[in-house]
């Protein structure tokens, strides 16, 4: 006759002998199949990642104009909004005047001619994203506000991630900023050709 067992120590080696865990190789197996599954899926996370990166940059310059704005009207005018010069933070994409990549910076002009210099208060400081091209529709690297908060010109800013073409990218946008100090933004070049204030 076989002897009884308890059926509250049957129970517990069961359960021992459960919970011990994965195998190295079941381990490695399922490591593998995750990394397989994330090299499929990276290619669909570019323009995720890159309508981030424009929308940062985009929403950077925005709250930037408006601070501007907020200064000018405080200070009585004489603030200026400047491109970071090429070779910042070994950024260089800002070649030309009207290209804005490196980022921009916010001073008080204190000698009024329309510039910021080294001698000049920096206000505020903006690094634009890696990987976005940001251009102004208009001449100058710099952008001054008067005492009413007001910018001298009108303004345009194009934003696409860098190689892709603005009229072609999904997440390339435009920021515009009238005479009268509205910011707007879009996706359309249309947007700052409007007639509205």
């Amino acid at each position: 006759m076989a002897p009884v067992r308890n059926p509250s120590t049957t129970s517990a080696c069961a359960l021992r002998s459960a919970a011990r865990g994965f195998s190295l190789i079941e381990l490695m197996a399922g490591i593998l199949i995750l990394f397989i599954l994330l090299a499929l899926a990276a290619p669909s996370f570019q323009p995720i990642i890159e309508r981030f990166r424009v929308r940062q940059a985009v929403e950077g310059l925005q709250s930037t104009l408006y601070y501007a704005r907020s200064e000018a009207i405080k200070r009585g005018g004489n603030v200026v909004v400047q491109q970071l010069p090429t070779g910042t933070n070994g950024c260089t994409s800002a070649l030309t005047g009207q290209d804005w990549g490196c980022g921009w910076f916010v001073c008080a002009d204190t000698n009024g001619n329309g510039s910021c210099s080294a001698a000049e208060p920096l206000l505020q400081r903006f690094d634009a994203p890696t990987n976005v091209d940001i251009s102004k529709t208009s001449a100058g690297n710099s952008i001054s506000f008067n005492r009413w908060g007001l910018p001298s010109t009108w303004l345009g800013f194009n934003f696409v991630a860098k190689g892709k073409s603005f009229l072609s990218d999904p997440s390339a946008r435009i920021v515009c900023m009238s005479s009268a100090g509205r910011v707007r933004i879009g996706s359309s070049e249309d947007l700052c050709n409007s007639s509205s204030p």
